[in-house]
């Protein structure tokens, strides 16, 4: 008896039914594979820049170097005990160790906190920009500076790139950073010799009469009055000799040809190279003169110290 199209097509439609059945209870195991494949989501890099800036804050070497890429952390751990505290004192903006504080913000936003006594430097957090394995988040700080901070991925772990456009190379910043220090502290120098000089002048114009050392331009004792011995004209620490890293000669002097007493003030870096390398002298007409003698004292036929114009109020 031949087979109607009904009785023909009843076998291939159990068997497309069955071949469907077995393809939907199959397909968890037969794509399982692909989709467990999928690559999984980026870690935030966030809290590696916060754990980094904590580090900082606190002046730990071995928790900073954590999130410093392998070359970096390796020259980090051979810089001197002093130099790592001036990279982390960097990265923070302050000069002392700080207590780290992390909150949350209003709308979503982080806040960083490095509180050192008086001192305290606030870091605002933006929203990452995640791309493969390079992050950047905009940071800004108490004084409204915005900072890109650049990290990258290392070994599955979010590590310091950069700050703005300059690439973190520890060696080569801390030259960097040191030339600058010392260039700053020469600054400085300049500053507290023409404060000298003024506080010289008021002195005489005081007490008739030029100080005999500069620990008599320096504050009173035990809450007393001001007094020849102690004019309240300079801090403590100058009138010590010493301040940003150089001491400081006063002396008095008679120019060639002249009955007037006149003084002249020198100043030569305690740490040659270090704190400072040129040495100052403040000669008997208020000009500063500056010159490399390796630590020695400067003179009258050094170069002069180009002075800044005074501003008019």
């Amino acid at each position: 008896m031949r087979a109607t199209p009904q009785e023909k097509s009843a076998p291939f439609a159990a068997n497309f039914f069955a071949l469907l059945l077995a393809a939907l209870f199959f397909a968890p195991a037969l794509f399982g594979k692909s989709q467990s494949a999928a690559p999984s989501p980026i870690p935030d890099p966030t809290p590696a820049l916060t754990a980094a800036l904590s580090a900082a804050c606190r002046q730990n070497p071995a928790d900073f170097s954590n999130y410093l890429t392998d070359a970096n952390a390796a020259a980090f751990r051979k810089l001197s005990s002093d130099d790592r505290v001036s990279v982390m004192e960097r990265f923070v903006l302050l000069d002392t160790k700080g207590r780290p504080l992390l909150s949350n913000g209003l709308q979503g936003g982080q806040f960083f906190l490095c509180e050192a006594g008086d001192a305290s430097q606030k870091f605002t957090l933006g929203a990452p920009r995640v791309h493969d394995h390079l992050a950047y988040i905009p940071v800004t700080t108490s004084s409204e500076q915005t900072i890109q901070f650049g990290l990258v991925r290392e070994d599955g772990n979010w590590k310091l790139l950069s700050i703005g456009l300059l690439l973190i190379d520890i060696p080569q910043l801390q030259k960097e950073w040191a030339a600058q220090d010392l260039k700053a502290n020469e600054q400085a120098v300049i500053d507290l010799l023409n404060g000298l000089s003024q506080a010289v002048i008021r002195y005489q114009d005081a007490f008739g009469r030029l100080p005999d050392t500069l620990a008599q331009l320096g504050p009173p004792e035990n809450g007393q009055g001001v007094s020849p011995s102690a004019a309240g004209f300079i801090d403590a620490d100058i009138a010590s000799g010493a301040k940003d890293g150089y001491e400081f000669r006063y002396r008095i002097n008679t120019p060639a040809g002249s009955d007037t007493p006149a003084f002249e003030i020198a100043a030569v870096p305690q740490q040659y190279g270090k704190t400072g390398k040129r040495s100052f002298l403040l000669d008997e007409h208020e000009h500063i003169h500056a010159a490399d003698h390796r630590g020695a004292v400067a003179t009258v036929d050094d170069p002069l110290v180009p002075q800044q114009p005074a501003t008019t109020q």
